[in-house]
């Protein structure tokens, strides 16, 4: 309310100058947070049969890190991350090979299915954007509610809190993962054994 006659004074009345007034001054006062460090937080774990995730959220304050909404949060995201199985955090932070090696599948696709070149490169475009809601943390959907994304999950509780917060990374385990199984014949062994 303040804000609002402060920027009805600075403008002479004017209503119009006023609301870009109040926009100009929104931004300055977003871009004096953007440049906040936010080094507190919280380290969250969660484990199920099988997998575990650990994620790290980072807020400006201690005192937003001890903030009940904000621990349930980061285990709630620590959940997400363990079922979901996300291979980055961000579109930025995901392995560019990766993406390039995607988009030339697409093509592939695409030109196998007859469609002309000017219509390919949208269609990659949009097969792309999926392909990111799958792998990309913050374009994922929240598997809690099954609707909101986990971007906008992460924007909701900053604004509840009014400060900053931002996934540092995570580290999602799954049991025998990155592990070479040695694959048996069963009947072969068991004919071995027989015969032995």
């Amino acid at each position: 309310m303040m804000d609002c006659k402060k920027a009805l004074t600075e403008t002479d009345g004017e209503l119009e100058a006023a609301v870009d007034w109040l926009r100009k001054s929104g931004l300055a006062q977003a871009a004096r947070k953007a440049g906040r460090t936010a080094a507190e937080g919280l380290i969250g774990m969660a484990t199920a049969p099988g997998k575990a995730a650990m994620v790290e959220i980072n807020a400006e304050t201690d005192f937003v890190a001890r903030n009940a909404d904000f621990q349930a949060v980061v285990r709630e995201l620590a959940m997400h991350i363990a079922a979901a199985s996300p291979q980055a955090v961000s579109r930025d932070s995901l392995d560019q090979t990766m993406v390039e090696r995607e988009r030339g599948v697409l093509a592939e696709q695409a030109r196998a299915e007859g469609k002309p070149e000017n219509i390919i490169e949208k269609m990659i475009e949009g097969r792309l954007r999926k392909f990111f809601e799958e792998v990309v943390l913050l374009e994922q959907t929240w598997v809690i509610d099954g609707e909101t994304r986990v971007k906008s999950v992460l924007e909701s509780l900053a604004g509840t809190l009014d400060t900053s917060v931002a996934v540092s990374d995570f580290v999602r385990y799954q049991l025998g993962e990155g592990i070479e199984r040695e694959s048996k014949d069963f009947a072969a062994e068991v004919a071995a054994q027989l015969g032995s």
